[in-house]
């Protein structure tokens, strides 16, 4: 038996080995319980892989990304196995891994019922104690289809291979999940029990777990109708979705992480807490704001009016529709005529709802002759536009039809551009660490070079914007991500990916260097040395859009808002009716100093009243009795339970009001 020679990487190190021939990948990592696969020359093998000379071979860990997306899709192969066990009639569509979990869909004629998850979670456990061995083996497309001839959408995707795509999972975007794309062999993968019986087969192409019993914990979660391969005009099948962890307590966290996102649901506090709502008679995906809602969203737009004004920029107002002309000449259509909604006849042409702000910004300086003396020339504005969103991608604030952006433009020259980025940069990061949001990191999209009819421009232009926006990024000292081929058809982008109060990543504000628009609108201004010369566009949103980050802001307090921007932030509670008055007088004191106080003269009791105060979140409950009254004090609960008796008039009233100026959480 020959020697042969590999390369074992680790994350610091690299090692030569000289193994004999017919070595598997797992004997490598035997004494290693976590390793449940191996990156070979860079793409991912089961343990079972056959080594041969020259590979340079990575262990992958059941904890990481690469690990869990293993056992993901191992487990629903499992769970596959277990459906058709127990409804022999289902067939078999799709079951890649997603994030946090993993789904597969099945044919069957009565829809999955939660009953029917106990008892497919049942069969699971049964499938993973016996330890059945995932094995891989070659096929030709003439043997899958006779072998799985009763398996339509099996075979289905045999002749998507043969047309050019591949099989398991996809390059087709289906409801976040990735369908195999690309020529390669076909593989089947069996489930062999120790007997040497073969259990069960599907077609995949892996990789998998080494035995079933590598499956350390999981759960079914829900079932959902889904048409087959994402599209409505093919038939609708019923999806089980799961979770599976590298771990009993690494599951028992993220359930946990579940309940409490559960609790912290935007839609469900905002009818709670009486914020907003989604009229049917509207349209889906347009929110109305109610008093409380309203009262928030306007704190929200002084605040970040206010700042604009502070950071030099100059507030300007755009129609809601345009002519479809000014669309063209932006470059918006068509690139983005998918997410528009449909345009509208008037007059003998086609108007359009805005779906950006841009174009009418580009007029507003195009209106005069500028100087290079009036560069940077910052222009904001509460700008709302209308994006046609998909009904099943629409959700609550944070994914709607109807958007309010704080929207500005920098038009700047290129030599600016690197100092106005960072101005805009320092400018978003201060607005959401003012909003208590001071977890996050930069992600960079760049343009796809492969696709080079969906965006626009020079390679020059975009290699030297790419250049001012990474260099900018790099220099902020925050971590950075690169999302190659996410850029806008016009130029690359910053965006900040923030992370909540449960750690959960939102994309917030962006950054976009744009060299094509002014060039389309022929913007120019007078150079120092007379010359007529181009400027450089930057866009930034600070609040990316304000339905989204209102919604954000609603999940990562869990609506317990702090005092700033509370929609009540004292809620006055007399112990007795008699108490009313004094109550009251202290309120209009509050008032005065633009404090929001209500009082609550409801004949509840007032261990009702407080209950009513906590369940709406008030930073502040106030109350009064006849010792408080007589010494010209007030006593304050808080959210926390805490309590202050006692506490003199002026000095509670400052007290309410520093909290307000200083917007900390109380």
């Amino acid at each position: 038996m020959s020697d042969l020679q590999i390369v074992l990487a680790h994350a610091d190190a690299r090692e030569e080995r000289t193994v004999t021939t017919g070595t598997k990948a797992w004997e490598l990592y035997a004494d290693d319980a976590t390793v449940i696969a191996a990156r070979v020359n860079g793409a991912l093998k089961d343990l079972a892989y056959e080594l041969a000379s020259g590979d340079e071979v990575e262990p992958v860990a059941i904890d990481s990304s690469d690990g869990r997306d293993i056992l993901r899709h191992s487990t629903a192969h499992v769970m596959a196995q277990a459906v058709q066990q127990l409804f022999p009639e289902a067939k078999l569509g799709i079951g890649p891994p997603v994030e946090n979990g993993f789904y597969y869909d099945f044919d069957v004629e009565t829809p999955f019922v939660p009953e029917d998850l106990d008892k497919i979670e049942t069969a699971m456990r049964k499938i993973i104690k016996e330890g059945q061995r995932f094995s891989r083996r070659v096929t030709s497309d003439a043997d899958a289809i006779d072998e799985l001839q009763d398996e339509p959408y099996k075979i289905e995707l045999i002749g998507l291979k043969g047309a050019g795509a591949s099989t398991g999972s996809t390059t087709e975007a289906v409801e976040g999940a990735s369908v195999e794309v690309g020529a390669g062999e076909l593989t089947i993968y069996d489930n062999i029990r120790r007997n040497g019986e073969v259990a069960w087969s599907d077609l995949c192409r892996g990789p998998h777990l080494p035995t079933t019993k590598r499956i350390p914990a999981f759960k079914l979660m829900r079932t959902a109708a889904a048409y087959w391969r994402g599209d409505e005009k093919n038939k609708q099948l019923q999806r089980i979705y799961g979770t599976a962890w590298e771990s009993k307590e690494a599951l028992e966290a993220h359930l946990h992480r579940l309940e409490e996102a559960e609790r912290r649901d935007h839609r469900k506090l905002g009818r709670d807490l009486d914020l907003f709502s989604f009229p049917d008679e509207i349209g889906s995906g347009l929110a109305v704001f109610h008093p409380k809602g309203g009262v928030i969203k306007r704190v929200m737009e002084d605040y970040v009016r206010q700042r604009h004004i502070e950071e030099g920029f100059q507030y300007v107002g755009t129609p809601h529709i345009s002519k479809e002309g000014l669309f063209h000449t932006s470059g918006h259509l068509p690139y983005y005529a998918d997410t528009m909604f449909p345009p509208m006849e008037f007059e003998g042409a086609n108007y359009y709802l805005k779906a950006m702000n841009c174009p009418m910004h580009n007029l507003i300086f195009r209106s005069r002759g500028r100087s290079y003396r009036e560069l940077p020339l910052r222009l904001f504005e509460f700008g709302s536009v209308y994006r046609y969103e998909k009904s099943g991608v629409v959700h609550g604030l944070t994914r709607v039809r109807g958007l309010t952006q704080d929207d500005s433009h920098s038009y700047v020259t290129p030599e600016q551009a690197p100092a106005e980025i960072k101005h805009l940069l320092d400018f978003v990061l201060g607005l959401l660490r003012d909003f208590g949001i001071d977890d996050f990191y930069l992600e960079l999209s760049t343009r796809d070079d492969s696709k080079p009819d969906k965006f626009v421009g020079s390679d020059e232009d975009w290699a030297t914007a790419t250049k001012v926006l990474e260099d900018v990024a790099v220099a902020s000292g925050l971590e950075l991500v690169a999302d190659p081929g996410g850029a806008a058809f016009y130029g690359p982008k910053i965006s900040v990916q923030a992370r909540d109060a449960i750690g959960r990543t939102w994309q917030m504000s962006t950054i976009q260097y744009d060299f094509n628009q002014p060039k389309g609108f022929g913007l120019e201004f007078q150079a120092a040395d007379g010359t007529r010369q181009q400027p450089v566009m930057i866009h930034s949103a600070k609040f990316g859009s304000l339905e989204r980050f209102f919604g954000v802001l609603v999940e990562h307090y869990a609506g317990a808002f702090p005092p700033w921007l509370a929609p009540v932030q004292v809620q006055a509670i007399p112990i007795a009716e008699r108490h009313n008055d004094y109550l009251y007088e202290v309120a209009q004191r509050m008032q005065r100093q633009g404090l929001r106080v209500e009082v609550d003269d409801s004949d509840d009791r007032m261990q009702k009243k407080i209950r009513n105060a906590q369940l709406q979140k008030v930073p502040f409950m106030m109350i009064a009795g006849d010792d408080d009254i007589a010494a010209g004090a007030v006593s304050f609960r808080y959210r926390d339970g805490r309590q202050d008796n006692g506490v003199p008039l002026d000095e509670a009233i400052q007290r309410v009001a520093d909290a307000v100026a200083s917007r900390e959480q109380v």
